[in-house]
C-alpha cells in the first residue's frame, strides 16, 4: 500500500474514532441495548472482567439479584460505618501502602481484594486474610458485603478516619478522579481538594443523612 494511502486510511480511522467518542459524550446509551440513558441511570458490573457497564432500567431489573449471571446490578446505597472500625494497629495489619483503599469480594478471583487508587489506576495490594477476617468479625455489615458490587471504602487521609460501604462503581469513580487530577510527585492541591469534595458527596448521599438534616432544621 502506498504511503499516501496508508496516511489517508489512518486519518480516516482517527476521524471515525473521534466521532464515536463525541457521540458517546453527547448521548449516553445502554451498553446492552443502545437505548438512550438519562444522566442518572443504573450500572451493572461484568463480574469476570470487573468492568462497569451503563444500563437501562429494563436490563438492570433483569439482572437484579442474579448472582450467577454474567452481569450483576450495582446497588446505590452509601452507608457510613463507625470511625473506630479500624484503628492504627488494624490498618497496619492489612499492609496497605497508602491511607486510602477499598475492599471487595471478587467471584472471578475467588477471594477478598484490596485495592488502592493511584495515578496509574486501581492497584491491588496483597491482603492478609487472617487480619481481614479478624476485623470483619467485629462488624456485621462487612460480613454482608455483596460480592463484586459492594465495597468497604476506607479514608484515613483525614482525622478521624472514615469508613463506608459503597457501590463498587463509586470506588472506580474515586480512582478516575485521582488519575485525572494527579500532578507532580504528591498529587497537588487541586487533587486533594477533589478527593475531599468526593467524600463530602458521599456523606450527603449516605443512608440517614437526609433524616439528620431534616432533624437539625426543627
Amino acid at each position: 500500500m502506498a504511503q499516501a494511502d496508508m496516511l489517508r486510511r489512518d486519518a480516516e480511522a482517527l476521524l471515525a474514532l473521534k466521532q464515536r467518542r463525541s457521540a458517546r459524550q453527547d448521548v449516553e446509551r445502554c451498553e446492552l441495548c443502545s437505548r438512550e440513558l438519562g444522566s442518572s441511570h443504573p450500572h451493572l458490573v461484568e463480574t469476570v472482567a470487573r468492568r462497569i457497564v451503563c444500563s437501562c432500567d429494563a436490563w438492570a431489573l433483569l439482572f437484579e439479584g442474579r448472582n450467577e449471571a454474567r452481569y450483576r446490578r450495582i446497588p446505590r446505597d452509601v452507608v457510613r460505618l463507625s470511625a473506630s472500625l479500624l484503628d492504627d494497629v488494624d490498618w497496619n495489619s492489612l499492609s496497605i501502602p497508602i491511607n486510602l483503599a477499598f475492599f471487595f469480594f471478587s467471584t472471578a478471583a475467588g477471594k477478598m481484594m484490596a485495592m488502592y487508587p493511584s495515578p496509574a489506576g486501581a492497584t491491588e495490594s496483597e491482603l492478609p486474610l487472617d487480619a481481614w477476617n479478624a476485623i470483619a468479625a467485629r462488624e456485621p455489615r462487612m460480613q454482608q458485603l455483596q460480592p463484586d458490587v459492594e465495597a468497604l471504602l476506607v479514608n484515613r487521609l483525614r482525622t478521624p478516619a472514615a469508613c463506608y460501604i459503597v457501590p463498587i462503581d463509586r470506588c472506580y469513580e474515586l480512582t478516575g478522579t485521582i488519575r485525572k487530577h494527579w500532578k507532580g510527585f504528591s498529587g497537588g492541591d487541586e487533587l486533594w481538594s477533589e478527593v475531599d469534595a468526593y467524600f463530602a458527596r458521599l456523606d450527603r448521599e449516605r443512608v440517614g443523612a437526609g433524616r439528620e438534616h431534616a432533624g437539625s432544621s426543627l
